[in-house]
């Protein structure tokens, strides 16, 4: 016992010294990490596919690679290395999986042939070879076709191979063209980054050769065109879970698409269905003028399970869980009485629950909910987490999970056992008796990273805000934290406004990163954020500078009384998106912050409605446009409070941020020169909304960083 004793205190010992080698997290250890995306299990049930991506600064790029890893634990490996692959997806027998590549010409779908085995590729091939490109592709269940999606001209409907042929011809025509000029006749000419030039989002299969013919070798594996008209189908996304879907016996796809006359303020996507060998498609969900999206088959072919609002053009109503039969075209809500919004989901093998994941307080939880019978919903696993995922005999759940102080890695967790009732995204008062599932971790590819760096956990805090609501608030601590001493802070407001912060990561805006030289970080979620009901989020619709902006300052005095290490005399608020206009906001109604950063925030309420795309939105939170409620429109103008602006800022914009135009970030900042405010402007010519290139990225933090440091940080 002694010599045992007498050797764990000497291991204890020479231990120490690398402890003491650990170090704030730097924006290089950030780009050292691997993107882990979400998991794929195989047919077997033995594997788990995924991609991760790896960024290289120097090279100022991000590439995904496929790595395995058995579904019982182990080892990973990287088993795709030699091209950028991502996105993998199985073959239905395992003996091969498809992956997105740029490998040989632009994106296109490739295909592996997979050694069971060893867990091994043995070859890869090209399957595409659009002059459009080739994305986010699907296995039909009968192995017979591939799925995917292409940018394309809608008048080039017509034979596959003449329709190939016509796309090809106008993307060269257009490139080679000294004219560069757009002719628009509709709304919704430009989106997000890009404008559209004329193209629209297709579906199209194309015949998968057997494994022992020549890929690209038979006419048959021409692609096809499904959903030949001028509408995007499926519609616009940022990612998240596929909005369409292969029935089970692949003989038929469901996808959304909104076929509204102006799409720029219309939300109504609606789902469409199209059986493979061609044919009109048609609409399932006319009846609801809202969105409706993300279609899952069952596997037993009985039903479509999708999400569904119920507010046109309001794009922050609550999702709910639908079910639609197939054989008498019934719907049925599931979520009926659960009052959070439902995320990504997937089916049971079985097709008797639906696992799906849900805000809850700045996490994001694992819930599963019966498909017949009682609709009792039941909280699985605790955490922040995404991307579920069941193994094929359905005993396990795999998704990836993530927290303030780590990125995402793979887990597991059983699918069984009574769990936790609830109906409010909480467990039910009176339940706390019930446990959750246990979870393991199946991945470790930043482990040996993070093990290096300090980092600190979110810690939570709840106040009384506006309107008499609870509200909650994070707060992030430096590295070497020693109670004792004074911090200042950087205030951070989350954009949205339907949106949150929470125990999660994030590579844009890194509350490590921002704490790593010294700083307290605190994220407050103010009526509008996600999580906390319906009614909490609903109260930001026409009140932007109301409720949220004193529960922001509610939540600062609280922090200021509550933690005496906070240094209340140096504090610098953040912010993008809606937390930009803010920003701008708070420039006019307060002087308590030495420096403010305003990354594209809304400046001009009535210009921004004239530039932005996404017209539902402006209509929705201002309740009309500027000339039928002008009133509303310049009461939460940032603009017309110019005269009170006082706090050095920190403005950064993007030329290609058509979501808020950078005229916005341009009006600001003459504002404040014209005012004589100290202030700077950071403006990226070749990004969006969000800046998202390495080096870029690099630049932003540097700024950013700079700037508050100038202002509040220790001399």
């Amino acid at each position: 016992m002694r010599r045992t004793s007498l050797v764990l205190t000497l291991l204890a010992i020479l231990a120490l010294p690398l402890a003491a080698q650990k170090h704030p997290f730097t924006f290089e250890d950030m780009m050292k990490l691997k993107r882990v995306e979400e998991p794929v299990p195989s047919p077997d049930g033995k594997w788990v596919l995924f991609a991760a991506v790896d960024v290289d600064l120097a090279a100022n790029t991000k590439t995904p690679h496929v790595w395995i890893v058995p579904t019982a634990g182990g080892q990973e490996k990287e088993i795709i290395s030699d091209q950028d692959a991502d996105r993998p997806r199985w073959a239905p027998d395992g003996k091969r999986f498809a992956f997105i590549s740029t490998k040989q010409g632009g994106s296109q779908v490739w295909i592996a042939d997979f050694d069971d085995a060893t867990g091994t590729v043995t070859d890869t091939h090209k399957l595409t070879s659009l002059a459009t490109e080739a994305s986010g592709e699907l296995w039909s269940p009968d192995g017979k076709y591939i799925l995917f999606t292409s940018d394309v001209y809608p008048e080039c409907d017509g034979p596959p191979g003449q329709t190939a042929v016509c796309n090809a011809r106008k993307l060269d025509e257009a490139s080679k063209s000294k004219v560069k000029a757009q002719v628009f006749t509709r709304l919704l000419y430009r989106h997000w980054n890009a404008y559209k030039e004329g193209k629209r989002s297709h579906l199209f299969v194309v015949e998968v050769p057997p494994m022992n013919g020549s890929l690209g070798g038979f006419s048959s594996d021409v692609p096809r065109d499904l959903t030949p008209a001028d509408f995007d189908s499926p519609r616009f996304s940022l990612g998240g879970q596929d909005d369409y879907a292969f029935s089970p016996d692949g003989k038929e796809i469901c996808y959304a698409s909104n076929h509204d006359a102006v799409e720029a303020t219309s939300t109504n996507n609606d789902l469409w269905i199209v059986q493979v060998n061609g044919g009109a498609a048609k609409n399932i969900t006319a009846e609801n003028k809202a969105s409706d999206s993300t279609p899952l088959y069952s596997p037993d072919g009985k039903y479509i399970a999708y999400r569904a609002q119920t507010r046109p053009e309001y794009e922050s109503d609550r999702f709910r869980l639908i079910l639609y039969n197939r054989n008498n075209s019934q719907k049925t809500e599931l979520t009926e009485k659960f009052e959070q919004w439902v995320d990504g989901f997937t089916w049971s093998p079985d097709s008797k629950t639906i696992y799906f994941t849900s805000e809850h307080m700045g996490h994001l939880l694992v819930y599963a909910i019966n498909t017949s019978g009682p609709k009792n919903t039941r909280t699985l696993v605790a955490g922040h987490n995404d991307d579920l995922a069941p193994t094929p005999d359905g005993s396990t759940l795999l998704f990836t999970r993530m927290s303030a102080s780590e990125p995402n890695e793979i887990y597991q967790s059983s699918s069984a056992g009574e769990a936790c009732p609830a109906t409010t995204g909480d467990v039910d008062p009176g339940k706390d008796s019930c446990s959750l599932n246990s979870d393991r971790p199946l991945t470790h590819l930043n482990q040996a990273i993070l093990s290096e760096v300090i980092a600190a956990k979110a810690e939570s805090f709840s106040f009384r805000g506006g309107l008499g609501d609870k509200v909650e608030g994070f707060l992030v601590k430096p590295p070497n934290f020693d109670a004792s001493k004074k911090y200042p802070v950087k205030f951070l407001i989350h954009g949205g406004p339907q949106g949150e912060w929470g125990d999660d990561w994030s590579y844009r805006w890194n509350a490590q990163l921002f704490a790593a030289n010294g700083y307290v970080v605190i994220m407050i979620n103010p009526h509008g954020s996600l999580g906390y009901g319906q009614k909490f989020t609903d109260a930001v619709n026409g009140d932007w500078g109301g409720a949220p902006f004193e529960d922001l300052m509610k939540g600062l005095d609280y922090a200021e009384q509550h933690y005496p290490f906070i240094d209340k005399d140096r504090e610098c608020a953040l912010g993008a998106s809606y937390g930009g206009y803010m920003v701008n906001w708070i420039l006019g109604h307060t002087n308590r912050f030495k420096c403010v950063v305003s990354h594209d925030g809304q400046f001009n309420t009535t210009s921004t409605w004239g530039t932005t795309e996404e017209l539902w939105f402006q209509e929705w939170e201002f309740k009309g446009t500027p000339y039928s409620n002008r009133a509303m429109y310049d009461k939460w103008s940032p603009h017309l409070f110019a005269d009170k602006f006082k706090t050095p800022t920190l403005v950064v914009h993007s030329q290609k941020d058509y979501r808020l135009d950078v005229s916005e970030g341009f009006q600001l900042f003459t504002t404040l020169q014209r005012m004589g405010v100290p202030s700077k402007m950071l403006y990226f010519p070749d990004e969006g909304h969000w800046i998202l290139k390495p080096q870029n990225s690099q630049l932003w933090y540097k700024t950013v960083n700079d700037w508050v440091d100038q202002w509040i940080g220790t001399k």
